[in-house]
């Protein structure tokens, strides 16, 4: 933007932009968006955060603050995390400016519309990525590539949030499960429940019932950082607490699961428990355990990434958010953070700030410290 552009706008609005626009690297969408510019409509959208719209750079809607807003490649992958298009300056109805990003947009319709085809048969298979790259006249890699950059996720995980997003519809709309699962495209039963779990937290017929049905036990056990409760389905692991007061740690799993059928016991997690305690002790550093958790996308993308992180490191909050093609997103990736339910499984505590001060935990800042510090330690003596 020239000073000439800058002197002919509003004072306030100039003061804004230039304000705005110190130590954001010239973020250049951002100032389209405050002139409300035109020219660069189709290049990208922006998202609001408080208000679950996305609109055009020209959208001659109120300004937001710059902290509720992110930006997307394509009107796809705003709607993929969860906006929906803005009324006003319909967004979603105009010609994309980028090459690659018109190339993943026409992917995107056409998985839709061969799922849209689907009548039960063939499931997530029917997508074939081979079938997508030749009609785009690209490579599967060179595909693969440029759908994760603009859209976040692959194209086969496009193809099942929206299977499972219709799925979900039909659930809601009483239908039953046997009904919603050819409604929605999957090709069995066994295809469907096999995904189920990790995309609604439950099965099929326990989303339908509004999560009531649950079967869930729990135990509390000793660890070398206070009283542990650990709590399961028969999937996987649903919650690991730490704290000091077991009646505390009972209540804030009756918080987090209030409509679960939660009862005491240990059956069939002993060996889960065994593994967690000895994991607590620097024994055991490879803690893979399976877990069963309501998670939204995002959430998933983030306690996913956090298990990648290796045994005795750590990662800050922008590291994460890098990894998960999202660079701007750190906030989010700290509230996800801040709200995984399965501390330690998901090394939640291997994340850290930039400056490497240990930010928040949910159990507190001494446990946090005593976990990285006691695998720091493990992993010097092997």
């Amino acid at each position: 933007m020239s000073l000439t552009q800058t002197i002919a706008m509003p004072m306030a609005e100039s003061k804004s932009l230039l304000h705005s626009s110190r130590g954001s690297s010239g973020d250049h969408r951002w100032l389209a968006v405050l002139r409300k510019d035109a020219t660069v409509d189709g290049e990208f959208v922006y998202a609001v955060r408080s208000t679950g719209v996305y609109c055009r750079a020209s959208c001659p809607s109120r300004r937001p603050k710059r902290e509720q807003v992110t930006f997307f490649e394509l009107p796809e992958a705003a709607e993929q995390a969860g906006y929906r298009a803005c009324r006003r300056c319909l967004p979603n109805s105009v010609a994309l400016r980028n090459p690659a990003a018109e190339t993943v947009a026409r992917v995107c319709r056409e998985i839709e519309r061969q799922l849209s085809s689907e009548t039960g048969e063939g499931g997530a298979a029917g997508v074939k990525l081979s079938a997508l790259s030749e009609a785009a006249k690209m490579s599967p890699d060179q595909l693969q590539r440029a759908f994760r950059k603009m859209m976040r996720i692959s194209p086969r995980q496009y193809a099942d949030s929206l299977r499972m997003k219709r799925l979900k519809s039909r659930l809601k709309k009483g239908d039953d499960v046997t009904t919603a699962l050819y409604e929605a495209g999957f090709g069995s039963s066994s295809r469907l429940y096999e995904r189920a779990p990790s995309h609604l937290g439950m099965t099929p017929a326990t989303y339908r019932q509004g999560g009531e049905g649950m079967e869930m036990q729990y135990t509390v056990a000793g660890t070398p950082l206070g009283r542990m409760l650990v709590a399961a389905t028969k999937k996987g692991i649903s919650a690991l607490y730490l704290g000091d007061s077991d009646q505390k740690l009972e209540a804030a799993l009756q918080k987090e699961y209030p409509r679960a059928e939660i009862r005491k016991g240990r059956n069939g997690m002993e060996q889960w428990i065994a593994r967690i305690v000895e994991h607590l002790k620097g024994r055991e550093p490879n803690l893979d355990l399976p877990t069963d958790v309501q998670a939204t996308a995002f959430q998933r993308r983030v306690w996913e990434e956090l298990r990648r992180i290796p045994y005795g490191t750590t990662r800050t909050y922008t590291q994460v958010a890098k990894s998960i093609g999202n660079p701007k997103a750190v906030r989010a990736v700290a509230r996800a953070c801040a709200t995984n339910p399965t501390s330690v499984v998901v090394p939640c505590h291997r994340v850290v700030r930039q400056s490497g001060n240990l930010a928040g935990y949910r159990w507190g800042l001494e446990r946090k410290e005593k976990l990285i510090e006691m695998e720091k330690q493990a992993k010097r003596e092997r």
